[in-house]
């Protein structure tokens, strides 16, 4: 396999701008900032029991449990009672009005979220929620519900019965990790894994604004991946995100996940290896690695596999705690970005404990592609402090924005080549858990970071779990 090379860029300052063709000297573009805006209460006494080193309500996988459309923000969660319910607000709105949409969640586990998509072709909202390496329910809304939020009531009646199947399309019994995306056309996909953790396939359904098909499976789970220490030969691509640009290409950060310990240098590791990338620009049909090469078609015999060539952006064994799921973004110009974390070599080389060692040293760093089409890395100089991940968010002018464990939120400048890394809001007041939501559609909108976290609590004991937001540079 040919592996291209990250190169790992040293802390820098900003640069200037460059002057425009006609020698007028053009102003540079700002740099990254927060304004604290204000913070909202979705639930005074909130679901909370701690699973998987996470809650149920904020979990990085969760897309999307916070949302932003024609002019109205949604949000997702559990209540106490364990009861699913839909909050709405106007943007700028101080309270939220809420509907329970006649679900409540099964298990104690925190993978089982609730994520919502939007289907622009006939104005509803979709949920998934509620599995784990098993069934789902499916819950959608009345057509036009999301077109016309100031004339349609918020209440339970627009929303339809909850179903273990998409209207009838059953997926798989094995059924984890929904995340919605919207195509440029305004259909909406649903990204699911199907199996389990270390032998499962990343699968693909659509809906048109009449039914929902099953697009089919894309990725493989066979295979031989070997180590210093050992091989497997099942495993499971854990996906960043799944995410359309403006021009309609689909990108996927990812890393492995292989079903036999025995390719770790300890059995209290994490068998996670390798940041790969891939991307489709035929709406998730046809997989592509970073040279163009075709690596595996939806629902065709060839799926994109772990002995593919060309999927490798920055190759890392499985001593060292690498994070699944953690997150991505693309920016204007389509360039594709994504976070990742782990336990630097500098630390040792190998992890025997994977919370107690990302808590003690685990880093984020940031891995994007440069308009030269070369691959570049940067350690993010805030200590995780946690075991758990960190989300990712560009705004409009391109700086990137990691919010990381506990509301903490860094910034680094596009001027700089995203290398000035700084700590611009330390979250110490807001008394989060750890792992946050962000509400990845709202920064295009209104240039607005949303985030979504919950209290600290202890055993099952209810938190509140609130909203805070931050303007952006305008």
């Amino acid at each position: 396999m040919k592996r291209r090379t990250l190169l790992g860029a040293a802390l820098t300052g900003a640069v200037a701008a460059p002057a425009l063709a006609s020698g007028t000297a053009r102003a540079a573009a700002p740099g990254p900032s927060l304004t604290r805006t204000g913070t909202t209460t979705l639930d005074s006494q909130a679901l909370f029991f701690v699973s998987y080193d996470g809650l149920v309500n904020n979990n990085s996988f969760q897309k999307n449990g916070l949302l932003t459309y024609k002019g109205h923000q949604y949000a997702v969660w559990y209540t106490a009672d364990r009861n699913a319910v839909v909050g709405r607000r106007p943007l700028g709105a101080t309270t939220w009005s809420t509907v329970q949409v006649g679900h409540t969640l099964r298990y104690d586990d925190s993978h089982n979220v609730i994520s919502m998509g939007v289907s622009e072709t006939d104005g509803r909202l979709h949920l998934n929620m509620d599995s784990h390496s098993d069934g789902f329910t499916y819950v959608k809304s009345v057509a036009g519900l999301m077109d016309d939020p100031t004339g349609l009531s918020w209440t339970a009646s627009r929303f339809g019965a909850p179903q273990s199947t998409l209207d009838g399309l059953a997926l798989t019994s094995q059924f984890t990790y929904p995340q919605f995306v919207s195509t440029p056309e305004g259909r909406l996909q649903l990204s699911y894994r199907v199996a389990v953790s270390g032998n499962g396939r990343n699968a693909l359904a659509e809906y048109d604004g009449t039914a929902w098909t099953a697009l089919g499976e894309w990725t493989s789970s066979t295979g031989t991946y070997t180590s210093a220490h050992g091989s497997s030969t099942a495993r499971n691509m854990y996906l960043h995100g799944i995410d359309y640009d403006r021009d309609g290409r689909l990108h996927a950060f990812f890393t492995w996940r292989e079903q036999n310990g025995a390719v770790m240098c300890s059995s209290g590791g994490l068998t996670n290896h390798d940041t790969g990338y891939v991307y489709s620009d035929d709406r998730g049909r046809t997989w592509r690695n970073d040279a163009g090469t075709a690596v595996g078609t939806t629902g065709g015999p060839d799926t994109v596999s772990v002995t593919d060539g060309g999927l490798v952006v920055d190759p890392l064994g499985p001593d060292h705690s690498l994070m699944n799921q953690e997150s991505q973004s693309t920016d204007s110009a389509g360039l594709p970005h994504a976070v990742i974390s782990y336990v630097p070599g500098r630390f040792g080389q190998c992890t025997t404990d994977y919370v107690a060692d990302r808590t003690a040293n685990g880093r984020a760093f940031h891995v994007r592609k440069n308009a030269s089409g070369i691959w570049q890395k940067t350690e993010i100089p805030v200590p995780l402090n946690s075991s758990q991940r960190t989300k990712l968010v560009l705004d409009t002018y391109d700086n990137a924005y990691a919010i990381l464990p506990f509301g903490r939120i860094a910034g680094a400048s596009k001027a700089s080549g995203h290398t000035d890394w700084t700590l611009l809001f330390d979250g110490g007041d807001l008394n989060a858990f750890g792992e946050v939501v962000v509400d990845e559609t709202r920064v295009a909108q209104d240039g607005v970071l949303s985030v979504m976290y919950q209290e600290k609590s202890s055993g099952t004991t209810p938190s509140a779990l609130r909203v805070v937001d931050f303007r952006l540079p305008a």
